[in-house]
């Protein structure tokens, strides 16, 4: 084999070899950061892990929320209607947080039944709703989308000209 030959196929090679090496980092790097839904009835089942960062959705229960007097920390239930589990957080809730309104959480699991959020995602307005939630909710019979007829576009057209 000439030397030319012989250098081209060897840059071939070490190109290749590299790019092999950048698409496996990559995957590995996504694998690690990577956050999986879990369906509230799925974690009653004992689906989800237990210790792994995952997310779960839901409504927050009517009266659930307890705060503790003095500190960031709240206590609520997070429900599909069907399945509830106990949810922690120890931060600031976001200003659309209250009961009745749809929630996505991050964070891991203790047990079946409780649940310590790092991170409180709600609703940001009447017609969001965050698609896994959505899908659950759809399962159980309980979510039901509301439409806009054209006179409830156009009175949102005329207040946004306004």
């Amino acid at each position: 084999m000439k030397p030319a030959r012989k250098r081209r196929l060897m840059t071939i090679a070490f190109i290749l070899l590299g790019m092999t090496g950048a698409v496996g980092l990559l995957f590995a790097a996504l694998g690690n950061n990577m956050n999986h839904y879990y369906e509230l009835k799925a974690i009653k089942s004992g689906e989800a892990p237990i210790g792994k960062v995952i997310r779960i959705g839901g409504l927050v229960e009517n009266g659930s929320i307890k705060r503790q007097a003095g500190t960031l920390k709240v206590d609520f239930v997070v429900t599909d209607m069907t399945n509830k589990i106990n949810v922690q957080y120890d931060g600031i809730l976001p200003d659309l947080f209250r009961e009745g309104q749809g929630v996505l959480a991050k964070g891991t699991l203790t047990d079946k039944s409780h649940f310590v959020a790092k991170e409180i995602l709600a609703k940001h307005d009447e017609n969001y709703m965050p698609k896994e939630v959505e899908e659950e909710l759809q399962k159980s019979g309980y979510y039901q989308h509301a439409q806009k007829t054209p006179s409830d576009i156009q009175n949102d057209t005329q207040k946004a000209g306004q």
